[in-house]
C-alpha cells in the first residue's frame, strides 16, 4: 500500500503499532511553524501538497516544517482494528510527541482527513496553533444540519447504504466493488467522473495520489478493510459535532471549499458557518473537490493559516 515498512521512517506507538511519516520543509529545530498534514480517503503521506513552482521558496521563506504521515492501515503504517475518532486523535498527538514538535502545532486536514482534524479540535484544542480544512467531508448525522437540505441530497442515501452493507455484509461489498464497480476500468476515480468538475478532471490526468483506489489494490483484503473502517468511522455516530465546539477568534480555523465540489456540497459547509461564524471560510467559485491540487492554492492556504495578521481575502465569501 505504498512504501514498504523497511524503507519508511516510522515511530512505534504505545499500543505497539507503527506509524510511517515523511518530513519536508526546513528542519524542525529551525522551523518557525510546524504543520501536520492529515491525508484523505485512499491517499497517503506521499500526497501532493505543493501545486506551485514557488511552493518550496515559500516554505523556506516562512520557515515551515511539514509532517506527512500514513494514517492507520494506510501506506506503511500498521492497521488499527479498533480505529475510532479518538484513536485517530491519539495517533496525531503521539506522533507529535515522539517527533518532539513541541506543545503546539498546526493541522491541515484534507477531504476525509477532516474527521481526525475535527477530533483534535474536540479533544486536544490546547495543542493546536491553528487549523485548515481543505474540501472537508461532512457527516450527515450531525444534528445541526437542516433536515430539509440533507433529505434532498442523494449522497445521504448512498452513505446510509454504504454504512449498512459495510457493517453487515463486508464480503459482499468487497465482491461488488471488484466485479461491478471496476467492470470496465482499473481506477475508482476513472469510474466516477460524475464526482469531479472539469478542473478536477485535469488534475486527475496529471496527478497520482490515491494509490489504494485501484482495482489491483482493492483486491487485497487488508486494503479494502482499511478503507471500509475509515469510511465507517467518518460517517458513523460521533459524540459531538462542529457546532458543539468552543471556537473563538484565537482558534484560527479555516475552511477552504470549492463551489463546484460534487463530493461535498458547499451548502453543507455554509451550514457549519451558521453555527460557527468565527471560522474563516474561503469558497473557491470554480473549485471542485480536488482544490488542494490546484496551482497556487497550497501557497494561499499556508499564508492565510500562518500569517494571521495578513490573512488572504482572495477567496473569502461575501
Amino acid at each position: 500500500m505504498g512504501d514498504s515498512p523497511a524503507s519508511s521512517n516510522r515511530v512505534k506507538l504505545r499500543d505497539g503499532r507503527f506509524l510511517a511519516y515523511k518530513e519536508r520543509g526546513v528542519p524542525k529545530e529551525k522551523a518557525k511553524y510546524k504543520i501536520i498534514l492529515v491525508h484523505g480517503f485512499g491517499s497517503s503521506k506521499d500526497m501532493n501538497f505543493s501545486a506551485s513552482k514557488f511552493f518550496q521558496e515559500l516554505i523556506e521563506e516562512l520557515e515551515v516544517y511539514l509532517l506527512f504521515y500514513d494514517r492507520s492501515g494506510y501506506g506503511a503504517s500498521d492497521s488499527n482494528t479498533k480505529r475510532s475518532l479518538e484513536s485517530e486523535v491519539e495517533d496525531i498527538a503521539e506522533l507529535a510527541d515522539q517527533l518532539e514538535l513541541g506543545p503546539k502545532f498546526y493541522l491541515i486536514g484534507i477531504s476525509m482527513g477532516s474527521y481526525p482534524t475535527w477530533g483534535c479540535l474536540r479533544h486536544i484544542p490546547h495543542r493546536l496553533s491553528g487549523v485548515a480544512f481543505v474540501a472537508p467531508v461532512v457527516n450527515y448525522r450531525w444534528p445541526s444540519l437542516p433536515k430539509k437540505l440533507i433529505k434532498k441530497d442523494y449522497r445521504t442515501g448512498i452513505i446510509k447504504w454504504g454504512l449498512r452493507i459495510s457493517k453487515y455484509a463486508p464480503g459482499l461489498l468487497h465482491w461488488w466493488i471488484i466485479q461491478k464497480l471496476f467492470a470496465s476500468t482499473s481506477s475508482v476515480l476513472e469510474s466516477n467522473p460524475v464526482y469531479f468538475n472539469s478542473h478536477d478532471i485535469e488534475v486527475l490526468k496529471r496527478k497520482t495520489g490515491f494509490p489504494m483506489l485501484t482495482k489491483e489494490k482493492l483486491r487485497e483484503r487488508n486494503v479494502f478493510d482499511t478503507l471500509r473502517d475509515d469510511f465507517m468511522v467518518c460517517f458513523g455516530q460521533w459524540d459531538f459535532e462542529p457546532a458543539d465546539l468552543s471556537i473563538s477568534t484565537k482558534s484560527y480555523i479555516h475552511i477552504w471549499h470549492g463551489k463546484e465540489d460534487k463530493v461535498v456540497p458547499f451548502q453543507l459547509q455554509r451550514c457549519i458557518l451558521q453555527k460557527q461564524p468565527l471560522i474563516n471560510y474561503h469558497e473557491i467559485p470554480q473549485g471542485g473537490h480536488l482544490i488542494v491540487h490546484y496551482d497556487g492554492i497550497c501557497d494561499t492556504i499556508l499564508r492565510a493559516l500562518l500569517l494571521k495578521e495578513e490573512q488572504q481575502k482572495l477567496y473569502k465569501i461575501n
